[in-house]
């Protein structure tokens, strides 16, 4: 069933609020919990929330610890996601949910506003993102190589939810749900389509779980 929420394409901004932060991927229909406490990004959320509830999630170049610097240097590939669930908290604090909607392509930097950036984006090379299509995973192969990988890391799953979750929504909370590095995060969300997602997300668990299993053998 279609979103009643969901914004079009046509209703996308050219000007983007956007949140840099490393290592904090959204992709298309994976949902992102957020929790702000920084002033200017307490100003980016209450302003999000008197427009469309949109924010660029975007990943600084910069594998950053603590506090992203203000200027930071930005990659160029981010996704826009709509705040579909907050909560303020007694401390002051914004508790809240993502849920990516399309990817763009930063064009330049604008004014920022209130502390935080934002960016004049393009949102057309991705507007695929927005469609149903037909395209199904391949779980036959997929699941498997997901499997070894998972018990390669040690990381213990519900398997029956993973069976159950549609194909696009699988893909887009694996790719942010595993422990990838910057720039396989960064190759995933520049991936074309969700097809060449899933293929460079099986390599990329792949290349892991050989070389995981190569240093234990080693020991």
């Amino acid at each position: 069933m279609r979103d009643p929420f969901a914004i079009p394409y046509k209703d996308l901004p050219s000007g983007l609020i956007v949140f840099p932060l490393p290592g904090a991927l959204l992709l298309p229909n994976g949902r992102l919990p957020l929790n702000i406490f920084e002033p200017r990004y307490i100003n980016m959320v209450e302003d999000a929330l008197g427009e469309q509830r949109l924010i660029g999630m975007v990943q600084t170049r910069d594998p950053y610890e603590g506090l992203v610097p203000e200027g930071s240097d930005l990659f160029e590939v981010g996704c826009a996601g709509r705040i579909v669930s907050f909560a303020e908290t007694a401390d002051g604090r914004f508790m809240l949910t993502l849920e990516g909607v399309c990817r763009y392509r930063i064009v330049n930097e604008l004014e920022g506003r209130r502390g935080y950036r934002r960016m004049k984006v393009d949102f057309s090379s991705f507007k695929d993102d927005l469609l149903d299509t037909d395209w199904r995973l391949d779980r036959e192969t997929f699941l498997p190589t997901l499997r070894r990988y998972f018990e390669a890391r040690g990381i213990g799953v519900e398997w029956k939810a993973i069976e159950a979750a549609p194909d696009h929504l699988l893909i887009a909370s694996l790719g942010m749900m595993c422990p990838f590095d910057l720039k396989e995060k960064q190759a995933l969300i520049e991936a074309p389509t969700v097809a060449d997602m899933a293929e460079l997300m099986r390599s990329l668990m792949d290349m892991a779980t050989l070389g995981i299993e190569q240093s234990s053998a080693k020991h």
